[in-house]
């Protein structure tokens, strides 16, 4: 744990967690905080391929694809644990748009929650969250994960809307967006705001293991539209968002 911590990548995200609130990790500070090369990221790249349709779109649409799960995090042990299925719900004031009702999404399949380096992501930030927290100067601190691997697809005709709900928040302590991949796709600029309006980053994740991290409690956040570059041929970003509750 204290290796991790004392990473370079791991210094400067925690020093931001703990000022602005906003974060951006590039892909090759965290694949070297993590130990991981481009082949890792291409074998993990291969489960979003078996997300299934959101039918709970308000709005309509049928852009997005995804699954849903749950982990108790012991940062201190390394331990994660994977929680029992159940729906997924979002009160009215923090989702205007899905928020209110339970929502029953397919499980995470056993060979993502098996892989590796989804491990090491989950618990590496929840070291890192711990630290930012200013509790435990070790990272040691349980915390509840919810994972959410989306793809969100472009046709001609049909705009993807990563975060259709506007600048929001997530109701959580720590929120995180990993892009996974991007495909004949242009648009979906992040930004992160403070609660005052003030802007503190604009990015668009473009490489596999680029890494968005947020204080909840204290930022917005929102994504722009995606479109295909070449309508006639398959388009999406896929992201891994990963929400930290502390317990």
């Amino acid at each position: 744990m204290t290796t991790a911590l004392a990473h370079p990548a791991a210094l400067d995200a925690v020093a931001a967690l703990s000022g602005p609130g906003g974060h951006l990790m590039p892909s090759a500070a965290l694949s070297s905080l993590l130990g991981v090369d481009a082949t890792d990221w291409a074998r993990f790249a291969a489960h979003w391929d078996e997300l299934t349709l959101d039918t709970y779109m308000a709005d309509g649409g049928t852009y997005r694809f995804r699954r849903y799960g749950q982990f108790d995090l012991d940062p201190a042990a390394g331990e994660l644990t994977l929680l029992p299925h159940e729906p997924y719900r979002q009160e009215t004031d923090v989702n205007p748009l899905n928020g209110g009702i339970e929502r029953i999404f397919d499980p995470l399949t056993a060979s993502f929650v098996g892989d590796p380096l989804l491990r090491s992501v989950l618990v590496t930030l929840g070291r890192i969250f711990g630290s930012a927290l200013g509790r435990d100067t070790d990272g040691a601190r349980r915390w509840n994960i919810k994972l959410h691997p989306y793809r969100i697809s472009a046709a001609d005709g049909q705009v993807g809307q990563p975060a259709p709900e506007g600048r929001h928040r997530d109701g959580v302590t720590f929120i995180t967006s990993l892009l996974i991949g991007r495909t004949n796709v242009v648009g979906g600029e992040s930004g992160v705001y403070a609660d005052s309006g003030a802007h503190l980053l604009t990015t668009t994740l473009s490489e596999p293991g680029d890494l968005l991290l947020g204080d909840d409690r204290r930022t917005l956040h929102s994504v722009t539209p995606v479109h295909p570059v070449d309508p006639a041929l398959p388009a999406h970003r896929d992201v891994l968002v990963i929400a930290y509750t502390a317990r």
